[in-house]
């Protein structure tokens, strides 16, 4: 080797002895030529701040614990969360306000939530019929209006639809956990269009849902009924702990109405009872429903002033801590 030249030489192959290697480096674009507008949204009608209205139910959800008042109403502060976790906001709908209140509230939302409960009577069930009523009326009007109805809600649709205050058959599924089952497989167009295979095959053999209900339908009286059958999906069924099998899952044929009989809120934002499922899966379950719900009131044109949902907004309580004295929340929001 030539020895004027092999100082030279040992620094560059010290060089590339030192030099990090390339290999997995990510390198990212720097500079004007490196920036870029972000692209349209894919859907340019979608709304981005949706807001959800939600039904408050008699009571304080604590037995009376927290404020035993007649007039007194609640939301558990799980179905707010779980409409959040889809990205949307809460406007309170109390159940016993005047009813230009009532109507309103509503001209700033852009879907409808029921609740659990157990008032089946009396100003709370003639106020969940107006809101039904007002469901109805927004979707036949061309405006996608959404609904989603949970147990108790599910039962109170269930009356109002069949005309029959007395549809309902009883069922011992209180503080159950269970599967749900699929009396068919096709699930385009419906919330379980969301689940991969996978999951679909666990929700039906392991008990990832929340169940506690006293009262349902079974799939043979919804059938029987014209009204029901001719209104309702059938999507999935449950047994209750004696094996009798009733309607957990419907969606509506003809508007964005989806009811469970279940408790999706429970498994990511409730944990005063050991059998609720807080699994991986079980969280995904609820995700989907939260995210399909959602997604349904972005389709809602209403376009309310920002200042008036403020104003309205659920944000404008505080929620109560209640996970010492209730049996059913964590926290509820109280209306008095």
């Amino acid at each position: 080797m030539d020895s004027s030249r092999s100082p030279n030489l040992l620094l560059l192959l010290l060089a590339a002895v030192l030099a990090p290697s390339s290999a997995g480096v990510i390198r990212l674009p720097s500079g004007k030529a490196g920036a870029r507008a972000c692209a349209a949204p894919p859907d340019p009608a979608a709304y981005d701040r949706p807001v959800i209205g939600i039904v408050s139910h008699p009571g304080d959800g604590a037995g009376g614990r927290i404020s035993n008042g007649t007039a007194t109403s609640y939301i558990g502060a799980s179905y707010v969360k779980f409409v959040e976790a889809a990205g949307a906001r809460v406007i309170p709908l109390v159940y016993n306000e005047p009813e230009e209140r009532l109507l309103e509230k509503l001209s700033l939302v852009n879907g409808v939530l029921f609740t659990g409960g157990s008032e089946k009577q009396g100003v709370y069930f003639e106020t969940i019929k107006k809101v039904f009523q007002y469901v109805l009326d927004r979707n036949d009007a061309g405006e996608p209006f959404p609904l989603f109805a949970q147990c108790l809600g599910f039962e109170l649709v269930s009356m109002i639809v069949s005309k029959d205050n007395n549809i309902l058959e009883t069922f011992d599924a209180q503080n159950q956990v269970s599967t749900l089952q699929f009396p068919s497989y096709s699930f385009k167009g419906t919330v379980f269009q969301r689940f991969d295979s996978d999951l679909i095959e666990k929700v039906s053999s392991s008990c990832l849902v929340m169940q506690n209900h006293r009262y349902g339908i079974s799939p043979k009286r919804l059938r029987e009924n014209d009204e029901l059958s001719s209104f309702f999906r059938v999507l999935t069924t449950s047994p209750d702990e004696n094996g009798k099998v009733y309607v957990s899952t419907v969606q509506a044929n003809k508007y964005p109405i989806t009811c469970t009989q279940w408790h999706p809120e429970k498994a990511i934002f409730e944990w005063r009872k050991p059998m609720i499922p807080h699994s991986e899966d079980a969280i995904q379950v609820t995700q989907h429903f939260a995210n399909h719900f959602i997604s349904q009131a972005r389709k809602s044109p209403n376009r309310p002033p920002a200042d008036k949902v403020l104003d309205n907004l659920i944000y404008n309580y505080n929620p109560t801590f209640s996970g010492k004295i209730s049996k059913s929340f964590e926290e509820v929001y109280i209306f008095s």
